[in-house]
């Protein structure tokens, strides 16, 4: 029998998931719908029990050629003449598992980390449980849970191994559902392999109707995410020169276009983003209840998540947002500000981070290592701080996290680094005025989620002409002779911006002749 890992279910004969249905019958309706593979789980029933369960389970996945495999217990696997077993690291090992049931049955090993990954392949693994992907109310182990970014690490290191037996599939498990599937399956993915499938419970276990669920998870399954944007055979522009030469177009665009930027941003800079907004060419939107995030998502605009002044119930309102803008393809930038400052601050970079994609990250040296996961550090309030870290070290960093999350990633500071994980620029533009007041920052991540909201194909390109744009301006702004200090240079800067948005409107692109940019090699 030849295995499918696409859509795996996985049993749960709770009464807080399958209620008082039948289960065999919540199963059938899920294989109509096109689930490719069944674990039977079932941690509490007598071993008759099992066996009687198991026997009626698989009569029903041998009519539609599914593989049944049975959690942990080999001993109802052999009694009901399984195609194989699910065994996690507390269960029986791997080697006498394979040695009571034989060459040609499935076993596959629950896997959270590198080292249970390789183990379990050199084993002889037919596949891999990696996960917990997401947080679960019955996971309560938090240490399994990886995220897309543990589980792409898994994938990168089983695609380096050179002493593979076979190839061993892989399937993601923990929290996953129509809402994340389809992130799960892009973020995962490594230069050499994705996964081979999502292994998913509640969400068909649960749902209404197990068959049409079943059917909408495996379409998503097959379909890239709506925030990839267009998939064209365009060719990006690689070198500083020509991605300078691109700009131009990009700063006309958002003035044609009057893209929709809906901030939801700290109460502070509000009055400060909306202006910019404006002198860009955007149309600002200052939301900050995510109830409208759904109806404004369809607006064609893009989302700024600012964390400048959390909460628990803020968060939980970002990320149902963020997942509106999703789940319509429209870009979504994170601006972790503070994220080093507190412990509810990191929290909230890991839930956020959990909880939906966002296209770009944009953030000091502290906020970036903090969405890395190596910064320990605290934080002094929102600004960066003093760094011993080497402008290669940061472009580097700032390569890895956009490669890992599949995005574009900002890092701010004297001289900014921008990536997409392939393409990596550092950015020298920018007065020193623009340290001297308050939302500079905050009013670049507006800046910079209008023209990905123009520019979807090359978002890296879009970032940066939303760079250079605000800091060309600032430099602009900073020398004129009315402009005494900090009080004087923000409606001067406004105004600059508003010039040179005005001057790319008319192709004039004399403006760039001030792009200081330079692409480096972050290997």
């Amino acid at each position: 029998m030849s295995v499918n890992y696409s859509l795996y279910l996985v049993t749960d004969s709770t009464d807080g998931i399958l209620g008082q249905r039948n289960l065999v019958k919540v199963v059938e309706e899920a294989l109509q719908g096109g689930v490719t593979i069944v674990q039977y789980r079932d941690k509490t029933s007598d071993t008759a029990d099992l066996i009687r369960t198991a026997n009626l389970l698989h009569a029903v996945t041998q009519k539609h050629g599914v593989p049944l495999l049975i959690n942990d217990r080999v001993d109802v696997a052999l009694a009901v003449d399984a195609e194989g077993v699910h065994i996690g690291q507390d269960d029986m090992d791997l080697a006498t598992a394979r040695k009571l049931l034989g060459p040609s049955a499935i076993i596959g090993v629950t896997c959270s980390s590198v080292g249970e990954a390789h183990a379990a392949t050199l084993g002889g693994a037919n596949y891999l449980g990696i996960g917990t992907m997401f947080a679960t109310p019955t996971k309560q182990n938090t240490k399994s849970i990886i995220g897309t970014a543990g589980t792409r690490m898994i994938l990168e290191h089983l695609a380096a191994i050179t002493e593979l037996p076979h190839r061993v599939s892989t399937v993601a498990i923990g929290g996953i559902n129509a809402s994340n599937v389809q992130r799960v399956m892009y973020q995962s993915k490594s230069t050499f392999r994705g996964l081979d499938g999502v292994a998913v419970v509640s969400a068909i276990i649960a749902a209404q109707s197990p068959k049409d669920a079943a059917a909408h998870l495996l379409e998503l399954i097959k379909s890239p995410p709506p925030f990839v944007g267009p998939l064209t055979k365009k060719v990006k522009a690689r070198t500083a020169e020509d991605m300078i030469r691109n700009v131009q177009n990009v700063v006309k665009q958002v003035g044609i276009v009057v893209p929709v930027c809906h901030n939801m941003t700290n109460t502070v800079v509000q009055n400060f983003a909306a202006n910019v907004a404006v002198a860009i060419g955007a149309s600002p939107c200052m939301a900050n209840d995510a109830a409208e995030a759904g109806d404004l998502a369809k607006l064609g605009g893009g989302l700024v998540v600012n964390m400048g002044t959390p909460t628990l119930d803020g968060v939980s309102n970002y990320i149902q947002a963020v997942q509106a803008y999703n789940s319509c393809g429209g870009p979504v930038l994170l601006d972790p500000v503070g994220a080093g400052g507190s412990g509810l601050r990191r929290e909230a970079v890991k839930r956020l981070m959990a909880g939906g994609y966002f296209d770009v990250i944009k953030g000091n040296e502290f906020e970036i290592g903090v969405v890395w996961g190596f910064s320990k550090s605290q934080q002094r309030g929102v600004d960066s701080g003093k760094s011993d870290t080497t402008l290669i070290e940061k472009a580097r960093i700032v390569k890895k996290l956009a490669a890992r999350e599949r995005n574009v990633v900002i890092m701010t500071g004297a001289v900014d680094v921008i990536s997409d994980g392939d393409r990596t620029f550092l950015v020298r533009n920018g007065p020193k005025m623009l340290s001297q007041i308050t939302g500079s920052g905050c009013t670049l991540g507006t800046t910079v989620a209008a023209f990905v909201a123009v520019e979807k194909e090359d978002k890296l390109l879009a970032a940066l002409a939303g760079m250079l744009l605000f800091e060309i301006a600032a430099e602009v702004a900073a020398v004129r002779p009315d402009v005494k200090g900090p009080g004087t240079f923000i409606p001067a800067f406004i105004d600059a911006l508003t010039s040179i948005a005005d001057q790319a409107h008319v192709d004039d692109s004399r403006w760039l002749g001030s792009a200081k940019v330079e692409a480096v090699d972050a290997a």
